[in-house]
């Protein structure tokens, strides 16, 4: 008798017919493609994009040049310099990310400290040769300008002061 019922299904062109059948199914739910450019879908707090050097909010710098960033990052991508300041305290000469070795892995925003670095939510970003990515640290922190709303927003989701549908 299965031999019987294979031969049917084969005559029958069953898979054929279960595929037509799926295909008209979900013809009529709603679509879920977004129109890329015009349309942006929502990223979550958590993700990691395109890094940003942070400030406090009076202007100064949040990075104390205290390498870690530098010692745990895998792809050996950041380079800092450091030189000691008047009060004692140190500041960065030289804060050098290079993108195309980076792995976006997140253990530079989470060995820092003070949140001095950042990856941010830019994922839009490009270069048309090897030099463009290559960040120092006037562009890291043109980045933490322009994206700080959103980082600290993020950092606030993160640790528990805001919940995510809040604000």
């Amino acid at each position: 008798m299965s031999r019987f019922r294979y031969f049917l299904r084969v005559a029958a062109l069953w898979e054929l017919v279960s595929g037509l059948a799926l295909t008209l199914r979900y013809m009529f739910l709603p679509k879920v493609t977004l129109s890329y450019p015009q349309e942006k879908g929502r990223l979550g707090h958590r993700f990691r994009g395109e890094h940003v050097l942070r400030r406090y909010a009076n202007g100064e710098e949040r990075c104390i040049a205290c390498k870690l960033c530098e010692a745990v990052c895998p792809a050996q991508a950041i380079t800092i310099e450091s030189e000691p300041r008047g009060d004692g305290s140190r500041r960065t000469t030289r804060y050098d990310i290079d993108m195309t070795k980076c792995i976006y892995c997140g253990f530079c925003q989470e060995a820092c400290p003070v949140d001095a670095i950042v990856e941010g939510p830019n994922f839009e970003f490009v270069g048309e040769s090897r030099e463009e990515l290559f960040y120092d640290r006037e562009k890291l922190l043109a980045n933490g300008d322009e994206w700080e709303g959103v980082v600290s927003r993020n950092l606030a989701i993160e640790a528990g002061a805001v919940k995510e549908g809040e604000g």
